[in-house]
């Protein structure tokens, strides 16, 4: 009997814009729908986290959340944009200066970023006080393998650029770094794969502790940990993996275009 030809997965591929209104508009709807998914998944504490999407008009400006609105209440309409020097030319609220001082270095620093996704959420800054990198224990967690990086310092709330060109360099080129004793800290091409990466890495990072836990994880063998990263861990895959939370929360949340 003949085997049937191997069909690789066929997947969508982020749409194209034949206007800068429509680009600009559609990178509001994703952040703005990406707060609102931050808030469902508890990733909000107190006034601290943001998101950033680049401006496609002017790129060395960007949309950030209003400082000390709830993510569940943020709609597009609330978005501010911040120029250069952190001041915000258009919005009606002031923006976090520590979300100034980390993203305006990480965008400066990665001409091919488009978003950056920084929260403490539970899971990811209790990983972080471990000062480490995550493992490839699970599949998911390989998306990370060799492709974040770790800022192993910690001096307070970082409001100086100066302490966020560090937390870029961290970065380095790779889609992730972990804060020690401070959070994840995510980036992408868009701002679907930015987010996409900002929660399955504060999965992970729950897993980990989970098997800690329990006993002694064994971790994939590094040639599989490259391969289950060329498979699940690629910019197309991180923005795919992202559009069936932008549906279900739009779908429930339908003020957010507001």
């Amino acid at each position: 009997m003949t085997q049937p030809a191997y069909n690789p997965l066929r997947i969508p591929r982020p749409p194209q814009f034949t206007s800068i209104e429509d680009e600009r508009q559609h990178r509001k709807e994703r952040l703005t729908a990406s707060f609102r998914l931050f808030a469902k998944f508890g990733f909000d504490e107190g006034v601290a986290g943001h998101i950033t999407a680049r401006d496609p008009e002017k790129p060395d400006h960007f949309w950030v959340n209003p400082f000390g609105m709830h993510f569940g209440l943020i709609k597009v309409s609330d978005l501010v944009l911040v120029n250069e020097r952190g001041d915000v030319v258009e919005g009606d609220y002031d923006v976090n200066r520590a979300a100034f001082a980390i993203h305006s270095q990480v965008h400066a620093a990665r001409p091919d970023v488009v978003a950056a996704a920084h929260a403490h959420s539970m899971y990811g800054k209790s990983w972080s006080t471990l000062g480490r990198l995550l493992d490839p224990i699970t599949q998911d967690a390989c998306a990370f393998y060799e492709d974040h990086g770790l800022f192993d310092d910690y001096t307070g709330v970082v409001f100086d650029p100066e302490e966020g060109a560090r937390l870029a360099k961290a970065v380095g080129q790779n889609k992730a770094a972990i804060l020690r004793n401070h959070g994840l800290l995510t980036v992408g091409k868009t701002v679907d794969e930015a987010v996409w990466w900002f929660i399955t890495m504060e999965r992970c990072c729950q897993s980990q502790l989970l098997a800690e836990a329990a006993g002694a994880p064994i971790s994939v063998d590094p040639e599989h940990a490259r391969l289950t990263r060329g498979q699940v861990g690629s910019t197309e895959a991180g923005w795919f993996q992202f559009q069936p939370m932008y549906a279900m929360i739009t779908k429930e949340q339908p003020d957010l275009f507001g």
